[in-house]
């Protein structure tokens, strides 16, 4: 009877914000980063009709209220601010717009940038008035999204307007547009849109190339995928920004959370630390900001909640993602792995840490709290282990636990839509939860627990069938890891230890030379 009465309450509620949408319009730039959260009041829309069809295109923004906790972290006035001044610049530079048509022509092969060592004070305050991001997906979803985020970090911190590369239209299919009225999608007229998908390290537009070979481009290309070299990595040393801020168009392609880095480039320090004050929020606001579902998508996640999840005392997310070996080794230097201790080092995690209660091998318990567990991977195996223990067995505290899996795909099927939905959709379930386990080097889980605001365990991989000890790690932050950061510093061209140059950047947990934000204040 209770869960009844909590399923007619919940979709009553539901009913109410539908009815209030149909009523009502909404604001005419962007609203609440977290409608119940976030202090981000703006002007009234004009009653026109078109606030309501945003509305309705983009239900997630408005119904997300309904699924998703209070944060306990508050935005700086200031990241409000700016975000207004962004929406503004955006409205007034985006697609189409005069401006927009007057600087395209700068990417006609008469406009040239100029050489690295000379002056550059050579645009007037009308030319320098619209300056561009062209970002170009790469790799999976979860590391296409973590560098879209940080791609728009750069944006905001360079007065730049962001347009996403978007030849697949995963971007459109997946989330809705962050602005209202407007676009973030690149054109598909977009002048040298047929050359985007060959640029690389040899294009003549290349950064590094430029530098090592004085050569002049309409535009400049940044290469900051796992084959940069350190050329390349200049981007991020501030001599060259002063550079790249004189040029209408920059053209990147990531695969990396780069935040961190930004936070070590000296002219972005003061800016950063007055929109950030707690460093390990960069990803949670600007992730809550930037990425609603689709309405499609949207449904695939309402749906399954309400089914598997809404009515339970405790919510706990497992991410569980495991890799080829070679990838490992590659990467992260990581040499030998094992998958068939993994569930039982998933559940020592979860033992260990009160994440999930131990089971009672000697009868069934008083019933006590009920606790929904959402398992995503591309296996089913680590899931029906886990499931068919509490289906077999009482716990020893009488909770009711109940395992459940929304897919298993087999292998990452990158750019096939139906499989991109139900990636985002679970990220998405992921960061609905109150307690987290995901793995290590995994994007996927980087994005859940940075939506989510939560500082998940992060689980060490077996070696040699023998659960690990102690089998996982809290996250010292809720921030990504930039897995593969610069190693040189920008003046001696010498290899530096960058995890330790400031107290709010450290070394992961996962990735021995990557780096992440961390909140040095934080217990």
């Amino acid at each position: 009877m209770k869960k009844l009465v909590g399923v007619v309450l919940f979709s009553f509620i539901s009913f109410l914000v539908s009815l209030i949408l149909q009523q009502y319009s909404t604001p005419d730039i962007h609203p609440d980063l977290d409608e119940r959260v976030l202090d981000f009041t703006s002007a009234k829309g004009q009653e026109d009709g078109s606030q309501k069809s945003y509305a309705k295109d983009c239900l997630s923004r408005y119904e997300s209220a309904l699924y998703r906790k209070e944060s306990p972290y508050k935005p700086s006035s200031y990241l409000i601010t700016k975000l207004r001044q962004y929406e503004t610049l955006h409205k007034r530079c985006g697609p189409y717009t005069e401006s927009y048509n007057r600087t395209i022509r700068k990417l006609e092969p008469a406009h040239l940038t100029h050489d690295h060592k000379h002056d550059h004070h050579h645009e007037t305050s009308d030319d320098k008035e619209c300056k561009y991001l062209v970002r170009i997906p790469f790799d999976g979803l979860g590391n296409r999204i973590l560098s879209l985020a940080s791609a728009f970090l750069y944006a905001l911190l360079t007065d730049r307007v962001l347009l996403v590369y978007d030849n697949e239209g995963d971007t459109a299919d997946l989330f809705c547009e962050p602005i209202p009225e407007t676009t973030w999608l690149l054109p598909q007229d977009f002048p040298i849109r047929n050359r985007l998908e060959n640029l690389n390290q040899e294009s003549p537009e290349c950064y590094g190339n430029m530098l090592q070979h004085s050569r002049n481009s309409s535009f400049v290309y940044l290469h900051l995928i796992y084959t940069y070299d350190d050329y390349d990595k200049l981007f991020f040393c501030d001599q060259d920004q002063i550079f790249l801020q004189n040029v209408s168009w920059v053209i990147m392609k990531s695969q990396f959370y780069i935040a961190p880095s930004l936070f070590l480039i000296k002219s972005f320090e003061q800016e950063l630390a007055t929109l950030f004050p707690e460093k390990e929020t960069v990803f949670h606001f600007l992730g809550r900001y930037l990425f609603y579902p689709s309405n499609p998508v949207w449904e695939l996640i309402t749906r399954y909640y309400r089914s598997y999840l809404a009515n339970s005392d405790e919510k706990i997310g497992i991410q569980v993602r495991t890799f080829d070996p070679r990838f490992l080794t590659a990467a992260f230097n990581f040499t030998t792995s094992t998958l068939e201790a993994v569930p039982d080092t998933i559940l020592a995690c979860s033992f260990d840490n009160n994440v999930l209660p131990k089971i009672n091998m000697n009868g069934s318990q008083e019933s006590g709290r009920s606790k929904s567990v959402i398992v995503t991977s591309l296996t089913s195996k680590y899931y029906e282990k886990i499931r068919d223990m509490y289906w077999e067995h009482s716990t020893v505290n009488g909770d009711v636990v109940a395992v459940f899996q929304p897919s298993s795909e087999g292998g990452q099927k990158t750019g096939n839509k139906k499989h991109d939905r139900k990636a985002w959709a679970e990220m998405y379930l992921l960061s609905l939860t109150d307690k987290l386990i995901t793995s290590p080097w995994s994007t996927f889980g980087y994005v859940a627990q940075g939506l989510a605001g939560l500082r998940p365990w992060i689980l060490h991989m077996p070696k040699d069938e023998v659960v690990p000890n102690p089998p996982c790690t809290r996250a010292m932050s809720m921030e990504p890891c930039f897995q593969k950061p610069p190693l040189n510093g920008c003046k001696m061209r010498t290899e530096v230890d960058t995890g330790a140059l400031v107290p709010y950047i450290g070394h992961c947990e996962d990735a021995s030379q990557g780096l992440k934000l961390v909140d040095p204040n934080a217990s």
